[in-house]
């Protein structure tokens, strides 16, 4: 597995919930490639807790969406919105797991419509939650101004 280069890290304004590394209330998601998927281990806290030790549905949900937006970032090279968001909760989440691992990829593509599998594993490998994703994704787009261009690349 490879990391992937956060392209967004300096951009002025950025601050994903998700993603970015300087957002004091985000999630600080990194990811890495592997094969057709894109992979991101998180550590839950007790800040992200519904019941009590046990991840909230919603920030499962949020989990998903923004790794299936970085299978659009780094396979298709663009950007995209969610269309539609599946989720189904198969067992709780531990908050005091030491990791979750998350993996997600495009399962088919039809022009701009993009339809990607995600899936959030426990600590000891279980699938906990799965969600079916439909992006819509931008046009590739070359021009750097555009907020279409995504170079994102793989790191060193």
């Amino acid at each position: 597995m490879r990391k992937i280069k956060n392209p967004w890290a300096h951009l002025a304004g950025y601050n994903c919930i998700g993603c970015c590394p300087t957002n004091p209330l985000g999630l600080h998601m990194c990811f890495f490639e592997d094969g057709d998927d894109i992979v991101c281990e998180w550590k839950p806290s007790t800040n992200h807790q519904g019941w009590l030790d046990t991840l909230h549905g919603g920030v499962q949900g949020m989990l998903l969406d923004e790794i299936a937006s970085w299978v659009l970032f780094r396979k298709l090279q663009t950007t995209g919105v969610t269309s539609k968001m599946e989720v189904k909760y198969l067992k709780p989440v531990s908050t005091l797991d030491d990791h979750i691992t998350l993996r997600a990829r495009i399962q088919t593509q039809k022009r701009n419509v993009v339809f990607i599998d995600a899936e959030l594993y426990n600590a000891a490998g279980e699938k906990c939650t799965q969600a079916s994703l439909i992006y819509f994704s931008a046009v590739k787009n070359t021009d750097r101004e555009s907020a279409a261009f995504v170079s994102c690349e793989l790191e060193d």
